[in-house]
């Protein structure tokens, strides 16, 4: 029987941190992701995306999370991709954490960014989540360069950069669900990363790899 990550091979990556799990999410870890989200990612009226998916209306959540997930799948290339890795710790869905890139074979870039269900803020997971990515962007994919961006009065995520040696790379004003806001940029290379002091468990690279055109 054909197995599903001979269909679409990044299902079979999974990275490893000393208290998370990364990897692709399958159809069945959709509800476990639209409940966190539901559980609350932000305070109400303080937006920290691009678009404020997570303050739709509970009946829309959902469908709209899962045309997400499908879509970055459904338009992944070697050309342009998206990984949507979903974030557990033992049992319990924390999150998500993605990482993409335009034109990697050219750029060697990659874009990551997150969300984490509000009770598991404050103990550290979106670094550890940050730092695994980027590990594997680096070591594994080969990346010269990882960037991100945040609102301005973002202090977390912007602490989580400038702890694992992000520079600042230029503000932005943008318009983020009909509102402007000012963005900060952040960019980070191998000499400047500090690297977490654990190794990063991977597994299913070869095939993912592959799948992107690398």
């Amino acid at each position: 029987m054909t197995q599903l990550t001979s269909v679409f091979p990044p299902f079979a990556l999974r990275l490893a941190t000393p208290r998370l799990v990364l990897r692709p999410l399958l159809d069945e870890d959709i509800p476990a992701a639209v409940e966190a989200a539901a559980s609350g990612i932000h305070e109400r009226g303080r937006n920290p995306f691009s678009t404020p998916w997570a303050e739709s209306p509970p009946d829309q959540l959902g469908a709209g999370m899962a045309r997400w997930y499908w879509q970055c799948r459904a338009n992944s290339t070697p050309e342009s991709w998206s990984l949507i890795l979903g974030i557990w710790h033992g049992e319990t869905f924390l999150g998500c954490q993605d990482v993409g890139a335009k034109d990697f074979a050219v750029l060697r870039t990659v874009t990551t960014g997150s969300w984490l269900r509000r009770d598991a803020h404050g103990r550290g997971f979106g670094k550890e989540m940050r730092a695994a990515v980027a590990l594997y962007a680096f070591d594994w994919l080969k990346a010269d360069v990882a960037e991100s961006e945040a609102a301005e009065w973002n202090a977390a995520s912007l602490g989580v950069s400038r702890s694992l040696g992000y520079e600042l790379n230029g503000v932005t004003r943008m318009s983020w669900g009909g509102k402007v806001e000012t963005v900060q940029r952040v960019r980070l290379i191998p000499g400047a990363f500090k690297r977490p002091d654990w190794q990063l468990k991977v597994e299913g690279h070869q095939p993912t790899a592959e799948f992107l055109g690398l």
